[in-house]
Formats: C-alpha cells, sequence, structure tokens
C-alpha cells in the first residue's frame, strides 16, 4: 500500500496514504485519543511499508543554543551535557533533536526539540497495538515554522503560538517530511527496530553452516570489542590523568577533549597579547622534558625571558633539566633551588625564548 502518514492532535488521531509519485490525500482511519494515548483504530489496513508520525507542538518543548561547531552528529553526542542543566530531570528523561539554524564564524545556534520518554514510549505502545510503528516521528507544524520563519525571533514567537495549517498545505508539508524530516525524535533506546527485527527472522532459515561461521566470526568480533573497550578506557583514563595534571584546580570535567578544545581557544586568543613568541609551541616543547618525579608548577614568559618554577627529587635533576632545556631556549641558568618540605628540591630556572 505504500507510505502512511499518522497524523496526531490534541484529541484525535488520522491516519493518511501517501502516494509515491504524487501527493494523494486519502483518509483511511481515525480514533479518538485517549488519556493514557490509547487509539482505537478499526480500520488499519495491512501492508504499510512504512510510515511517519507527525506530534503537535504543545507536546514538545524547545531550547536555542549556541555551540563552538556545527557537525550535527557531535552536536548529538554532547547536548545531553548542556541538557542536564535546562531540562527538568535531566537530558536521561527526554528524547531529542536538533535542527541547524545557522553557522558563523565557527560556531552555530541549533533548535532543540525534546519531550519526555515516558510519553514517546505511550504514543508509540499505542500506535504498536493498531499495527503501526513509524519509521519516524517528526512534526509538521515545526517543519513548516523553519521553513517559513523570517527571523530566529519570529521562529520562537510562532514555535510558542502555533498556528493550525490549512488541510492542503498540511498535506504538502507531510510529503516533504516524510522524504527528508526536519527532525526524528525515534532515537536511543527508543529508536525505530522494526529493520533489525526483519534481518533477525531472516537469520533463523540461515544454513548450519553459516551460522558456525557468523558464530566464529561473532565470538571475533566480541574479543575485539573487548579489547577495544579495554584501550578505549585506558585512553580514557591517561587522557583523564593528562587533563588533570595540566588543569589540577579544574573540578567538574565532562569530555576532556571539549574542554580542552576550550582552554587552547583562550589560550589562541590571549596569544595576540605577546610579540615575537609562540606561547602554545613553547608549551609544546616543555612538554617533551620530563624526569621522573619532577614536575612544573609555575611557567612565567614574557618578550624576552621564560621562567620555570617547580620540584624534583634532587639538585643533580634540576642540572639534568638544565641541559635538556638547552634544546628548548637558550643562555639556561639556574635562578635558585631550596628544599621543601616534602623532601624535593624546588627550583627556579631562567632562560631566553629561542632554541640555542
Amino acid at each position: 500500500m505504500g507510505a502512511a502518514f499518522i497524523d496526531l492532535s490534541k484529541d484525535k488521531l488520522i491516519v493518511y496514504s501517501l502516494g509515491r509519485d504524487s501527493v494523494v490525500r486519502m483518509e483511511i482511519a481515525s480514533a479518538p485519543v485517549g488519556e493514557d494515548y490509547s487509539f482505537d483504530l478499526q480500520f488499519v489496513p495491512a501492508g504499510l511499508e512504512e510510515s511517519c508520525l507527525s506530534l503537535p507542538l504543545d507536546l514538545l518543548d524547545f531550547r536555542v543554543l549556541e555551540l563552538p561547531f556545527s557537525d550535527v552528529s557531535k552536536i548529538r553526542e554532547l547536548l545531553p551535557y548542556e541538557l542536564d542543566s535546562l531540562v527538568l530531570g535531566g537530558a536521561s528523561g527526554v528524547v531529542f533533536d536538533v535542527h541547524l539554524l545557522g553557522e558563523s564564524d565557527g560556531k552555530s545556534r541549533v533548535l532543540v526539540a525534546f519531550l519526555h520518554k515516558e510519553t514517546l514510549r505511550a504514543i508509540l505502545k499505542g500506535l504498536k497495538a493498531s499495527g503501526l510503528d513509524p519509521r519516524t516521528v517528526t512534526s509538521v507544524e515545526l517543519s513548516h515554522v523553519l521553513a517559513t520563519a523570517s527571523s530566529e525571533e519570529d521562529l520562537m514567537r510562532r514555535l510558542t503560538t502555533p498556528v493550525t495549517l490549512e488541510a492542503e498545505a498540511r498535506l504538502q508539508q507531510a510529503a516533504r517530511e516524510a522524504d527528508n524530516p526536519s527532525i526524528n525524535l525515534r532515537r536511543g533506546e527508543l529508536a525505530y527496530t522494526a529493520d533489525t527485527e526483519k534481518t533477525r527472522k531472516s537469520l533463523k532459515v540461515t544454513a548450519v553452516l553459516a551460522i558456525l561461521v557468523l558464530i566464529i566470526v561473532l565470538s571475533d568480533l566480541s574479543f575485539m570489542t573487548i579489547s577495544l573497550h579495554r584501550k578505549n578506557r585506558a585512553i580514557g583514563e591517561e587522557m583523564r590523568s593528562t587533563y588533570l595534571s595540566l588543569f589540577p584546580h579544574e573540578k567538574r570535567i565532562t569530555s576532556e577533549t571539549y574542554q580542552l578544545k576550550a582552554h587552547i581557544k583562550e589560550l589562541k586568543d590571549r596569544e595576540s597579547s605577546f610579540t615575537g613568541i609562540s606561547p602554545l609551541e613553547t608549551m609544546l616543547e616543555l612538554t617533551r622534558i620530563s624526569r621522573p618525579g619532577t614536575k612544573l608548577t609555575e611557567i612565567t614568559m614574557d618578550r624576552d625571558a621564560i621562567v620555570l618554577k617547580g620540584e624534583c627529587p634532587s639538585l643533580s635533576d634540576v642540572q639534568t633539566i638544565r641541559d635538556e632545556l638547552q634544546g628548548v631556549m637558550k643562555d639556561v641558568t639556574i635562578s635558585d633551588t631550596k628544599p621543601s618540605s616534602q623532601n624535593t628540591t624546588l627550583f627556579t630556572l631562567t632562560g631566553k625564548l629561542g632554541k640555542t
């Protein structure tokens, strides 16, 4: 029979059929909406290949955020950290998707649409009981507003005071959404799985030999997955350890990569205050010089000189560090050394930027 468009409003659910080559409006079922999102669809025909569900705007909440990147997959990955402080109960209780509004100067503004998981779960459960399992969950009203809003202010005003679309305009927008949805809220634990179920059923007729081969492959993949998981965990722990050594006073760490990029951007913004020196390049060179038990506690750079303060196990280590710094700086001297309360040696080294 082709594709179906499921239109949910506040008090009614209507199912339409959509033609493949042209937009054909044919109501094939309708039902009132129960308080628990139960639907009494009596005449839903079999043979619907796929369907798209449209939710009304009053079920959705929206936020507009500015982020320092425009990759939608990366935005979806990091957005829960942003939503945790914006959504009552945290991001784990909602399902969301984003629509890119625009980008400039390396930053992007996105519209985040979300609703409670349990609400969407109840709607999908009611539809499945009637033989409908929508591949996509979007909003025709939202897509229409996104396509016609003249500005961001106009967008938010129209989202908070939605206007009902005329039947013909609604159908045209529904056909476009079925082909290219502006958002899709079927994500995470509520993602569309019918294709997976069909694949699983087809595997039941696979020959015994193929199953044995599959088991071998899966065993190998499982071993690789466990190995990669351990490596990823080790890399993650090493990244956090390195990050904490660079920024020991930072307490809240949600994403080392994201926060490190923010620090690098901050350093780049400050780079213009230096003349003739490259602080980031110098710090990178200093990270290649390491001695067991040695750490730098303070680095001061100006146009003419650099001062390094730190501690190490002994005075001989200070001299060794000084010698190693000759490859990074010139005229390196030991300005001060003194014992600490931890049986280590505090030192101060001075030199000039530039290699000897």
